[in-house]
């Protein structure tokens, strides 16, 4: 059941973890039922790149709420089909879908007072966003570390990072997970990485030196404060449009795009550190622990 809609506008990339909406789209379903609404603070997880998960909480509609126990992406096309999460068979901007996000609930059909048309107030759980949001920002920024800290193991220019250090992360990385406090990064050290000019023996080597260099220059950062702004860029108010994660960081402004939920500034916390390991010699894990202040 539908009224007419358009893309679904997201207050998220503000800070924003509460606001008024109008149910636009349901959908009864074994797995939980969906609701769609015209603007919402919840933040969906991306099926496409799937490391922030999606946002949690409630759907108020006058004195009953209801629990939101995920949020995903969704689209709708002309002919009807709505598609959720994986099984959308189409890439965002393609004629004829319009891209969505929607809240799945606890419970299979979704209850008669969240019909098209009503209102409701949306809220998430900021606990849990506010660990999530610090855990997505000491991830992009472990990364950067961990780029400067094996600048001099590159011998070919593999092109520069966000701070201009030869980009290990972009051309490695096979895998990022954002938890609470925290991520979980996965780099593949195989041939293609080596043909690109990436001595991976000199890493095993200097394993626990470069660790202790990453975690040198978070520490760096993290002292700096409130003056390292955080924040999130975005061209426009639809979930489909292009955001981009800005930090002011001691060698320039890093600039990465990214469709998750950052802190504010670096005073969020109290500390950043980085563990690795290559227990696996064709595989580099960085796990990535925050201390909120």
């Amino acid at each position: 059941m539908t009224t007419e809609l358009s893309g679904t506008r997201v207050t998220f990339p503000s800070g924003a973890t509460t606001g008024k909406a109008t149910v636009v789209h349901v959908v009864d379903a074994a797995s939980g039922a969906l609701v769609v609404l015209d603007e919402t603070p919840f933040h969906p997880v991306d099926h496409t790149w799937p490391d922030q998960p999606g946002d949690t909480g409630t759907l108020e509609a006058g004195d009953d709420a209801v629990v939101v126990a995920d949020t995903v992406m969704a689209a709708l096309s002309d002919e009807g089909e709505f598609a959720v999460g994986a099984d959308i068979p189409v890439r965002r901007g393609t004629p004829g879908w319009t891209w969505l996000v929607a809240h799945r609930l606890d419970v299979p059909a979704v209850p008669a007072r969240l019909a098209p048309g009503t209102g409701v107030t949306a809220s998430v759980d900021r606990a849990r966003r506010a660990a999530l949001s610090r855990g997505h920002t000491a991830c992009h920024l472990a990364s950067l570390a961990l780029d400067a800290a094996l600048a001099d193991l590159w011998r070919k220019d593999p092109g520069a990072d966000p701070l201009g250090a030869p980009a290990f992360d972009a051309r490695a990385n096979q895998s990022s997970r954002i938890v609470p406090d925290g991520s979980v990064d996965e780099y593949r050290l195989g041939k293609s990485l080596r043909k690109a000019g990436f001595d991976t023996d000199a890493l095993a080597a200097v394993l626990a030196d470069r660790e202790a260099a990453v975690n040198g220059i978070l520490a760096g950062w993290v002292v700096v404060g409130s003056s390292a702004i955080s924040r999130i860029e975005t061209e426009g108010p639809l979930i489909t449009d292009r955001r981009t994660w800005t930090c002011r960081l001691v060698p320039g402004e890093a600039r990465i795009l990214c469709g998750g939920t950052h802190v504010d500034s670096l005073a969020a916390f109290s500390a950043i550190t980085v563990s690795f390991d290559l227990s696996d010699p064709q595989l580099l894990v960085m796990t990535t622990t925050a201390v909120a202040a």
